[in-house]
């Protein structure tokens, strides 16, 4: 039951994350994803049922992430991705979420630094080190609100765009 808490509450950024977990081993054994939508829905206060979306949406995608381990592949990938680059070569990203908008924010800004970053605490020079990527993107862009209505799903999509500097080695 905690583990299954925490799971909901880091990958579906779920309040109730602990009331759900708990009323899911309850509900053991679970056969449909039916009988865990009405698992996730009674846990849930009916207040917070009645506006936004599906009350079992941040279940299913803590769920999603975890079984696929789409954090980690797209941390992989990324990585991967600025090492397979030619020079001037571009990598687009598009995140659904915040956690994947995060990873790849942190990694276009490490790609990009032209400095170690410092160990708070410590009295240290920071170290001079090229940049590998350019930033194309200051801050991510978001889709429009005629973009939105247009197609729903895109409506919480990011994109963020860097570019491989033609001088680094990497």
């Amino acid at each position: 039951e905690e583990a299954l808490a925490g799971l909901i509450a880091t990958y579906g950024e779920e309040r109730f994350a602990r009331q759900i977990a708990r009323r899911i081993v309850a509900a053991r054994p679970i056969a449909t994803t039916g009988e865990l939508v009405e698992a996730i829905t009674a846990a849930i206060p009916a207040p917070a049922r009645r506006k936004g979306p599906h009350p079992a949406r941040r279940t299913f995608q803590a769920l999603r992430i975890e079984v696929n381990r789409e954090l980690e592949c797209l941390a992989e990938g990324l990585d991967e991705a600025v090492h397979l680059l030619a020079p001037e070569g571009r990598v687009l990203v598009l995140a659904y979420h915040s956690l994947e908008d995060r990873i790849v924010k942190e990694r276009f800004r490490d790609w990009s630094a032209t400095h170690e970053p410092a160990v708070p605490g410590l009295p240290a020079e920071p170290v001079a080190r090229s940049a590998s990527v350019r930033l194309l993107t200051r801050r991510a862009w978001r889709p429009t609100e005629d973009e939105g209505a247009a197609n729903p799903r895109a409506r919480s999509v990011r994109l963020r765009a860097a570019e491989k500097l033609a001088r680094s080695a990497s």
